[in-house]
């Protein structure tokens, strides 16, 4: 069985898998309460399982980018199962995960989540003829510079989009397709489903090394001169 944890963001997802088939998936509105929530709603999936710990055969977390407290929650307690269960682990980039679950429409993906200080962190990706692959990698950029380079109708997705819904519409016109927000809910089990193809490729991570991806260093305040 897998687990999927996904904490990159300000709504939190679990999932629990077995070959192909979700078992329990729990996504919650956590804010920045994740240090507090994860576990309990961990614990709670595994309650809905009549599952443990023990049950599982690796670990598949969101690595970011993302909220910096979300990320360090999820990624250590990752590790701290695959450690003590002596699993493997599997980072998956948040946004790839965002967008992996409109694979199936063809269209290039643009996952958008809010970077703060007026930007965003995006990428590109693609399923065509029957192959996953990034187009663009993860970068930051502002909503502007984003839509001058789409040239192509583009799927956006992420929590972030239904913000931004009406500024995407005016600079991109018909380019610009968005799904509703009821279908655009985060969903650990794609999470797991990207770990899952890597997990049996035997392409896992070393979990003294796996570090999260913030693209941005957090903002550190300078001492005050006394």
């Amino acid at each position: 069985m897998l687990l999927a944890i996904d904490t990159s963001t300000d709504a939190a997802s679990l999932a629990l898998v077995q070959e192909q088939t979700v078992l329990a998936e729990l996504t919650w509105r956590s804010e920045q309460n994740h240090t507090i929530q994860l576990l309990p709603n961990l614990a709670h999936l595994f309650d809905l399982t009549k599952s443990g710990p023990k049950s599982l055969a690796a670990i598949i977390v969101a690595k970011g980018p993302g909220s910096f407290n979300g990320l360090r929650v999820g990624i250590s307690t990752a590790k701290g199962l695959a450690f003590s269960l002596g699993i493997p682990i599997i980072g998956i980039n948040s946004l790839e995960s965002a967008a992996y679950q409109y694979a199936e429409t063809g269209l290039p993906l643009c996952p958008i989540f809010n970077a703060g200080r007026g930007e965003i962190a995006t990428a590109t990706y693609r399923r065509k003829y029957k192959k996953w692959r990034q187009l663009v990698a993860e970068h930051i950029t502002t909503i502007e510079q984003l839509c001058s380079q789409i040239t192509l109708k583009t799927l956006f997705c992420g929590e972030y989009v239904p913000s931004i819904t009406e500024q995407l519409i005016t600079l991109l016109k018909e380019k610009a397709v968005i799904p509703s927000p009821l279908t655009d809910l985060k969903r650990a089990g794609f999470l797991a489903e990207l770990g899952r193809r890597r997990l049996n490729e035997g392409d896992t991570d070393d979990p003294a090394t796996l570090q999260p991806i913030y693209l941005r260093r957090p903002a550190i305040t300078e001492a005050k001169h006394l």
